[in-house]
């Protein structure tokens, strides 16, 4: 461990960290291997930092109902967060402005882009509204992670009740979906209020940082170098051309199958694709329990290959995995890279289902990043670009499909496959809804809950699959609500589509030369945050676009594999 801190230091106290702070601001610098010193130590400090605000996150998370749990995150992120945020700004223009900037090795290069960029919208006005921001996330999160409903005789999470959503009886199906959307629906008013001031604070902050928009400022500040809104634009655009009529054919043959004139959505996920067999088989169950599948995981990987097996190991050994669904535990998964131990945490609420094993495949795949990039020696240097992050997960799933047989018969294998390619056609067009009205909300700051259900329920008439919401119109204006990037990270979505464009290019590449395929994973991977998001696809061998004729050549291979595989 780097000298610069000694002992057992407790970074989730700014009285333990003020020292260090005060040092790096204070220091002498003479000449750049000064700066390169201060820089790497205050890599060092951004370690532990990032590692106890990890640990508070995943402590609160794992238990939304504990009071001291989430007063401890609180804590940390109205006393320390700030405080940071100062500091980090001065040191920036300590870095930036020094005369020896320009002597600094090529390896800097962006990082110093980034640190200007962070200069730039930096306001000591904006620390407040963070701190509002924060409160109000983490109220959301709990509200949704306490959302249980009493079903078939016992009181269920959501990811439990996913289950009945498979079933071959559709009353069964109507009926848990009801029981699903009535709950959200108590909590519908006090999530708007939250939305509606996270708004109100978000346009303040752009505001106060010289924007005219919070789509502008967000854009800055997610370091969005390699692309502009105008690609989103077009990304909805390709979206809208190419994947709505492969999406309205899926469900167009579902529908006949089920023998129904119109789907409800009660018959199919409109993001996942995912819904009843529709040979009326049993629903897919990849495994019993937890167990069960990090052991058929683990022999998955090892047959791929080596390297990704030992990895997977590692994660076990580590014991840093959170499975399990459980009533009070946050919704969704995701992968917390504990940057001064060098530990990836997964966290996730399996419930049995094909959707939990995907889950579980893409959050590994996002540990293998980290391992991957683990060795670079600063922590933004490992701080890859989440545009990246995803193709690592999102490729995951896509390569490991030829061994899903470890938790399937032939069959079963078979229609896991179909079910997932046919999930990456639903995926996109409900990327395209949740980023288009991401768009839409911040470009109209003022508007009201009227013309915000008018903005969705229009944009989703653009890229949702046509429903019977007969009875439902009420939930349906406020169905955004169970995407919680809205709340927890505004403008975190279209990196999913920018990485589902690579992964299907690295699965094409798999299907042709599977080798090629891991090692030009495993080599962009290495890279960490060492090279441009245009330089890490061409290290992997992908091309980075959002054009219609690129969507085109990877969706035909979909719909190619799709007619492959058996119905």
């Amino acid at each position: 461990m780097n000298s610069f801190i000694d002992g057992d230091f407790d970074a989730t106290k700014w009285e333990n960290i003020e020292p260090y702070t005060s040092d790096l601001l204070e220091r002498k610098l003479t000449c750049s291997g000064c700066l390169e010193s201060l820089i790497k130590d205050t890599s060092t400090l951004a370690e532990h930092i990032s590692e106890a605000g990890a640990l508070l996150y995943i402590g609160m998370t794992c238990d939304t109902e504990s009071e001291e749990k989430r007063n401890s995150f609180l804590d940390f992120s109205s006393n320390v967060r700030p405080k940071l945020s100062e500091f980090s700004d001065s040191l920036n223009r300590r870095i930036v402005g020094h005369p020896a900037v320009n002597d600094l090795p090529e390896r800097y290069s962006l990082m110093l882009r980034g640190m200007r960029t962070d200069i730039e919208i930096f306001r000591k006005e904006n620390i407040p509204l963070k701190v509002r921001q924060t409160e109000l996330v983490t109220e959301a999160q709990g509200i949704t992670g306490s959302m249980t409903v009493e079903f078939d005789g016992e009181e269920r999470t959501f990811p439990q009740m996913s289950a009945y959503l498979e079933s071959n009886d559709r009353l069964v199906r109507q009926t848990a979906w009801a029981a699903m959307s009535d709950r959200r629906m108590q909590d519908h008013e006090r999530m708007s209020e939250i939305f509606d001031e996270l708004v109100s604070l978000r346009h303040q902050m752009a505001l106060n940082a010289g924007f005219e928009s919070f789509t502008n400022y967000m854009f800055k500040a997610m370091h969005r170098f390699d692309y502009s809104i105008e690609d989103c634009l077009e990304f909805h655009s390709s979206v809208e051309s190419v994947c709505m009529p492969i999406l309205r054919d899926i469900n167009k043959e579902r529908a006949e199958a089920l023998g129904l004139g119109e789907l409800s959505p009660w018959d199919v996920n409109e993001k996942t694709g995912a819904g009843p067999d529709i040979h009326g088989r049993e629903p897919l169950r990849p495994f019993q329990t937890v167990d069960e599948m990090v052991e058929k995981l683990s022999e998955m990987f090892h047959e791929i290959s080596d390297d990704l097996g030992s990895k997977f190991d590692k994660l076990v050994d580590m014991d840093t995995l959170d499975l399990d669904t459980r009533k009070g535990k946050a919704p969704g998964g995701y992968q917390y890279y504990l940057e001064k131990s060098r530990v990836p945490f997964i966290f996730m609420n399996a419930a049995g289902l094909q959707g939990d094993l995907e889950t579980m495949i893409h959050e590994a795949g996002h540990a293998f990043h980290s391992l991957y990039c683990g060795h670079l020696d600063l922590i933004d240097e490992r701080n890859y670009p989440i545009e990246f992050a995803e193709v690592a997960s999102m490729s995951m799933e896509l390569l490991t499909q030829p061994w899903w047989n470890k938790f399937y018969n032939e069959e079963e294998a078979s229609r896991a496959k179909r079910t997932h390619l046919e999930g990456v056609v639903f995926l996109l067009p409900w990327i395209a809804t949740i980023d288009s009205f991401q768009h839409w909300i911040y470009e109209n700051p003022s508007h009201t809950r009227e013309e915000r259900a008018e903005a969705w329920l229009s944009i989703r008439a653009r890229f949702g699959p046509q429903m019977d919401w007969s009875g439902h119109s009420e939930f349906k204006e406020v169905s955004w609500q169970q995407q919680g990037h809205l709340y927890g990270v505004p403008f975190y979505y279209i990196e999913y589509g920018i990485a589902q464009l690579g992964s299907l290019q690295l699965w094409k590449t798999q299907l042709g030369n599977p080798q090629k395929a891991l090692d030009d994973y495993a080599n962009a991977m290495k890279l960490g945050n060492t090279r441009t998001l245009p330089e890490l696809f061409s290290a992997a061998d992908l091309k980075l676009g959002f054009d219609e004729g690129h969507f085109l050549t990877l969706m035909e291979s979909v719909e190619l594999s799709l007619e492959e595989l058996p119905v």
